[in-house]
């Protein structure tokens, strides 16, 4: 098993292998968003009035003017109110008196409401999701990233128990059955359920991509096939604009969300397993036969002495999540890695909340949130190879919380200068967190891998919960929530110089492997034939070479 980095190198560090397996990894996360942010376009506020049955008496001969005075009392300025209604009248009222609003006594509304506007369907006027109803939409979000943390506590033990692929293959198929279904819930209870449990998918899903990409790229290749697989992210949210902006009944815009999901059903033919993994679970016929396809899709050839030695370490080549704890550095590494995570969600979604007044519509909005993480992925790139992830990740911490903190000595009158920090600081945490992902793939070994990601993950989810509440805190005082959103990411970056640098570096397999110390490989890209000679191996006749129609 130490020898698969220079598997790696001889069958081609990114090849037509790897180039394949980066695309079948992005489609996932290019989708994620819809069922991320979604939500957001399907309960836009519109105007709404207490329905009173009594007044729609044909008999009556109302017009709708006189229905809505007859029915709601006016607020302070004039305005007919939204969840208000006067008593219904006695029934030996006469009409003169009831006209004359002799009867003025006002109460909630009952059961319905109206909708004049006559907007296309939506979660808010179906389910009537105002008045005393109106927080279930918030509700509705914090159930979705409760499924988020559930599906990083279930989906990280198990990718490492069943595999990558098998694991990946289940989140993908949950997400695209349970999103369909939603498009056809009877209440917005059962959306809340099925919220939930597409959600543990997603969750899922969005760790293990990253995951399988890193154990399949060599070092040299890693930061820009991980960053590449996560940039599909920010498109998927300017197309999602798009999407919802032509699609505004909210039934029909969940089953255009959902119907590119079965098209995963091809990726039990097409998406390979990881090697890595399989070396770790004593599988080494599966695996040699995996690097052969890889060879062969590559156009490489595999030296048949450097395959043979292909194994298993004799010492523990499995792990759970106790190791996370037990060994002194990886327990470091793991502390420090769940402040990191959750300040990341902490501050994406607080600046992103802050940042969201523009005064423009809410689907052009929502094109320059996609937008503005364009840049922020694309960035992270030049920043981890030039910079290292250690410094990368300290650095887009501490200027997000920067931000924070600045905008709450700006003046309220300078919306524009709030405006354009806030916009920096959101640029900063949308590197930060991409960052992120890849040094944790990196700082972890592969036996405990994918169950460290899901518990770093569930802390992330926590830090999405507790963003709304922090937000509350501005009742009290308005600097709270920004001082909050601020200070914990500073925090968090300066706990990261305690970290290890991963940069160019080979993963690391077991838990034994880190008292290794790091990796004797240069922290610079070598070509892969500089590899070869580093190892003492080359490609010379001899070789076995392999056909394949594995992608």
């Amino acid at each position: 098993m130490a020898q698969f980095a220079q598997v790696l190198a001889e069958i081609g560090d990114f090849g037509r292998f790897q180039v394949q397996l980066t695309i079948l990894m992005s489609i996932p996360n290019f989708l994620s968003p819809f069922y991320m942010f979604s939500q957001v376009f399907m309960v836009l506020d519109e105007t709404h009035y207490c329905s009173v049955a009594w007044v729609k008496n044909h008999t009556l001969n109302l017009s709708a003017a006189e229905q809505l005075t007859l029915s709601v009392p006016l607020d302070a300025e004039g305005r007919p109110e939204s969840c208000l209604m006067f008593r219904p009248p006695p029934n030996n009222a006469s009409l003169e008196d009831i006209l004359s609003h002799r009867f003025n006594e006002t109460q909630p509304c009952e059961t319905s409401w109206h909708y004049p506007e006559d907007k296309p369907q939506s979660l808010l006027n179906e389910f009537n999701l105002v008045c005393h109803r109106k927080h279930l939409k918030e509700t509705s979000q914090s159930v979705f990233m409760s499924g988020l943390l559930a599906g990083a506590l279930i989906f990280g033990p198990l990718c490492d128990w069943i595999g990558r692929k098998a694991s990946l293959l289940v989140q993908l198929l949950l997400t695209a059955f349970v999103g369909l279904a939603t498009a056809f819930v009877p209440s917005f209870e059962f959306y809340m359920v099925l919220r939930f449990a597409v959600a543990t998918a997603v969750s899922g899903f969005m760790i293990s991509t990253v995951t399988l990409i890193s154990e399949w790229v060599s070092p040299s290749w890693r930061t820009r096939a991980v960053i590449l697989a996560q940039f599909t992210f920010a498109l998927g949210q300017m197309v999602l604009a798009g999407l919802a902006y032509g699609i505004r009944n909210w039934r029909l815009l969940q089953i255009a969300g959902a119907v590119p999901f079965l098209l995963f059903f091809s990726y039990i033919w097409i998406l390979p397993e990881s090697a890595r993994w399989l070396l770790t679970q004593g599988r080494i016929e599966e695996a040699k036969q995996l690097v052969q396809k890889a060879a062969s899709v590559n156009k490489r050839k595999i030296s048949p002495e450097l395959l043979n030695q292909l194994a298993p370490e004799n010492s523990a080549s499995s792990g759970n999540a106790l190791d996370l704890f037990r060994h002194p550095h990886l327990r470091k590494v793991t502390l420090i890695l769940i402040c990191v995570w959750f300040v990341d969600s902490l501050g994406y979604y607080g600046v992103s909340l802050q940042v969201g007044d523009f005064g423009l519509d809410i689907y052009l909005t929502q094109l320059i949130f996609g937008a503005s993480e364009v840049p922020a992925r694309l960035l992270s790139i030049f920043m981890m190879e030039k910079l290292g992830r250690k410094w990368s990740q300290m650095g887009t911490l501490i200027l997000g919380g920067l931000m924070c903190i600045i905008i709450i000595f700006i003046p309220e009158d300078m919306p524009l200068v709030v405006t354009v920090l806030a916009v920096v600081g959101k640029f900063a945490t949308s590197a930060g967190f991409t960052i992120s992902y890849l040094y944790t793939i990196e700082l972890f070994p592969t036996v405990v891998r994918q169950t460290g990601m899901g518990l770093v993950s569930i802390f992330s989810r926590i830090g999405g919960i507790l963003t709304p509440l922090v937000l509350l805190l501005g009742e009290y005082r308005k600097e709270l929530p920004m001082l909050i959103y601020g200070s914990f990411p500073i925090g968090a970056g300066l706990l990261c110089f305690l970290l290890p640098e991963t940069r160019g570096q080979a993963l690391k397999d077991t838990v034994q492997d880190l008292d290794q110390g790091p990796s004797t490989r240069s922290l610079t890209a070598v070509p892969p034939e500089k590899e070869m000679e580093s190892t003492g191996r080359s490609s010379t006749p001899g070789v076995t070479t392999v056909s394949s129609t594995y992608f």
